[in-house]
C-alpha cells in the first residue's frame, strides 16, 4: 500500500513569545501544497533476518542520519505499542527538500500513521491519530488532515482557515529551494519574540495584493543576514510578477504566489517546483 505525504508552507510566522519551558509560542497558517513524497508498506515475511520491525530504504533526495531514526520509524514503533501490527518493509522516496522549512519529516510519518490505520483497518479516527502525531512534532498533526489552518502554541494548536482554498483558487505558487539548509534552533535565538501589529489570521483575510506589507516572516532577517542568496531569490520572485513572496518556517524554502502562470520561472529557477491552485 502506497500514500504520498505533502508538504506545507507558511503564510506569515510570527515569534510571539518565550515560554518557561524554553520552547516559543508562535502564529502562522499553515497551507498544504501537493509537492510529494511516496511511501509504501509491504508485509515482511516471519522468515525474513531482520533485527528490526520496521526496516527502512529511503531513496530520491539523500536524508541525513541512521534510517531507523527516521520519523516514519518512530511513527511505526508508536503505534506498534498499543497495536498488534505486523513487521513491514518500508520505501520511502523523497522529494520533498529537507530542512527547508516545508515539513517533510513531520509529514511522512503523520501520513504513516494514516497508513497503518488504514492498512491494518486500527479505526483509529483523526483524534486518535492527531494524539498519535502530537508526539512526534508540533506540526506533525497537521498532516494528519492537511487542511490549511491557523497555528499557535508552539505550532501545534489548529483552528481551521479553510477560505484560504478559494482566496488562491486560480493561482500558481512556485517553491525554490537552493543548497542551504537553515538551523532552526539557531534561528530562535536571534529572535527577539514580539506581538505583530496585525496577526497572520486577520491578514490573511484581507486581498493578497496587501499581504506583502502586512504578513511576514520573522525567521527571514537573520535569515537573509546569513545566507544573502535567499534574500535575491524573494526579490526575483517578485520581479517575475510574485503578488506575495516569503520564506517558508524557519527556511530555507522561499516560495511566490502568482495570479498568472509565471513564464520565465523556469529559465530563472530550473528546479522550482510550481503548483496550480484549483478551487
Amino acid at each position: 500500500m502506497i500514500t504520498f505525504p505533502c508538504c506545507k508552507i507558511n503564510l506569515g510566522l510570527n515569534v510571539v513569545e518565550r515560554r518557561s519551558d524554553g520552547y516559543h509560542n508562535i502564529e502562522t497558517v499553515f497551507y498544504p501544497i501537493p509537492l510529494c513524497d511516496a511511501l509504501e508498506i509491504k508485509l515482511m515475511s516471519n522468515d525474513f533476518p531482520s533485527d528490526v520491525d520496521c526496516d527502512l530504504k529511503i531513496t530520491g533526495n539523500a536524508v541525513e542520519g541512521n534510517e531507523q531514526d527516521n520519523l516514519v520509524v518512530k511513527a511505526y514503533n508508536l503505534i506498534k505499542k498499543d497495536f498488534a501490527i505486523p513487521r513491514i518493509h518500508t520505501h520511502l522516496f523523497k522529494q520533498i527538500p529537507s530542512q527547508a522549512g516545508l515539513g517533510g519529516g513531520s509529514s511522512d510519518a503523520a501520513f504513516m500513521i494514516r497508513l497503518l490505520d488504514e492498512r491494518f483497518r486500527l479505526n483509529m479516527g483523526i483524534a486518535e491519530m492527531e494524539r498519535y502525531a502530537s508526539m512526534i512534532g508540533a506540526d506533525c498533526p497537521f498532516f494528519i488532515t492537511s487542511e490549511p489552518s491557523f497555528a499557535t502554541g508552539i505550532g501545534n494548536i489548529f483552528s481551521p482557515a479553510g477560505f484560504l482554498s478559494e482566496k488562491l483558487s486560480g493561482c500558481y505558487i512556485a517553491i525554490v529551494k537552493i543548497n542551504v539548509s537553515v538551523s532552526t534552533s539557531a534561528a530562535y535565538k536571534k529572535i527577539v519574540p514580539h506581538h505583530p501589529a496585525k496577526s497572520c489570521k486577520d491578514v490573511i483575510a484581507q486581498p493578497i495584493e496587501t499581504w506583502r506589507n502586512n504578513l511576514y516572516n520573522d525567521f527571514e532577517i537573520p535569515a537573509f543576514e546569513e545566507f544573502p542568496a535567499l534574500e535575491q531569490i524573494k526579490n526575483k520572485l517578485y520581479e517575475q510578477g510574485a503578488i506575495y513572496a516569503q520564506m517558508s518556517g524557519s527556511g530555507s524554502a522561499m516560495f511566490g504566489i502568482f495570479k498568472e502562470k509565471p513564464q520565465n520561472l523556469a529559465t530563472e529557477f530550473p528546479s522550482a517546483f510550481l503548483y496550480s491552485c484549483q478551487c
